[in-house]
This record gives structure tokens, C-alpha cells and sequence, in this order.
């Protein structure tokens, strides 16, 4: 039997709440969670609740109520050894700054972000990540930044995808 102030009752009603696309409830119910976990005396999942806070407060369109939500959780999972984790906050809060268009600020951050994937062994991850950057890099016209990113990406892929493929080789032909 579940008490109504258990996190995962909270988790379970973010959810549904996300998946129904009401992202302020989310928002609000992994605020809920995050506070449930933080009385347990288990900070990581209170930082895995804040983060899931901040995706929902972006789809919302409070870009800054979500790198709020996400600042300082990259530092929780950094003393943990989750580097996993690190750089997925770090991603969020970088998504936050680009919505914020803050973009020399979440360049930096999508970087730090690659790294803790690439230390997490997270290729498919990490590739998401530095695609993100190099999108970034080309609106301000930083080209040569932009396919090292795409290229520093695709690099730590251990089963490409057919397009990832294709990607390398028009890359490998460029440079």
C-alpha cells in the first residue's frame, strides 16, 4: 500500500500529467516528488526529479524557471561518479540557456555535457548532445565549431546508425 505522499505517487502523476501534455502539473508534480525524495534523505533521485521538473518547465515555455530547476543537480550526480546523469543536467540546463538565448553560455555547458557522456560511455547520448551544439554553432555561424562537434559525436558512436554513417563520411571528405 502507497502513502499519497510517497515520491512515486508524485512520479506516477507527473507522468500522466507530461504524457497529456499539461506540463505545468508535471512541472509542479516532479516538484512534489523532488521534495518527497529530499525528505527521504535520497538526493539523487531528488535531482532526477528536478531535472524531469526542468524538461516539463521548458515544454511549458518557462525556459528560466527550467535552468532554475536544473542548476546544481549536475554537481549532485558529478559526486556520485553518475556522469550519466551529470550530463543530462547539463544538457537541460544548455537547452534552458539556448531557449533563454543565452547561446554563448549554453555552448559552454552542451560542451561539459559531451564530456560527462563521452566519461559515461554514453554514445548515443553524447551524440544527441554535440548534434544540439553543432546546430547551435551554425546559427552563429561557427562552422569549423560545428562539424568538430558533429564530428566529435559521431566519433564515440559504437554501432552507427546507416545515417550516422553517412554523416561520417561526408564529414571525413569536408575536412
Amino acid at each position: 500500500m502507497t502513502d499519497s505522499s510517497s515520491p512515486q505517487v508524485f512520479v506516477d502523476q507527473a507522468k500522466l500529467a507530461y504524457q497529456a501534455g499539461e506540463y505545468s502539473q508535471a512541472a509542479q508534480s516532479f516538484a512534489q516528488a523532488a521534495g518527497a525524495y529530499t525528505e527521504k534523505g535520497d538526493a539523487l533521485m531528488a535531482a532526477e526529479m528536478q531535472n524531469n521538473r526542468s524538461v516539463a518547465l521548458l515544454r511549458s515555455k518557462d525556459p528560466q524557471a527550467a535552468l532554475e530547476a536544473a542548476q546544481g543537480t549536475e554537481k549532485i550526480f558529478a559526486e556520485a561518479g553518475d556522469f550519466r546523469r551529470q550530463g543530462m543536467a547539463l544538457a537541460n540546463q544548455a537547452s534552458a540557456l539556448q531557449a533563454l538565448k543565452r547561446s554563448k553560455e549554453a555552448i559552454e555547458i552542451y560542451k561539459e555535457s559531451g564530456d560527462a557522456l563521452e566519461k559515461a560511455g554514453e554514445g548515443e547520448l553524447r551524440v544527441e548532445v554535440m548534434q544540439l551544439l553543432s546546430m547551435l554553432c551554425l546559427r552563429h555561424f561557427k562552422f569549423y565549431e560545428a562539424i568538430l562537434a558533429l564530428q566529435s559525436g559521431l566519433a564515440g558512436v559504437k554501432n552507427p546508425t546507416t545515417r550516422q554513417r553517412f554523416m561520417k563520411k561526408i564529414l571525413f571528405f569536408r575536412l
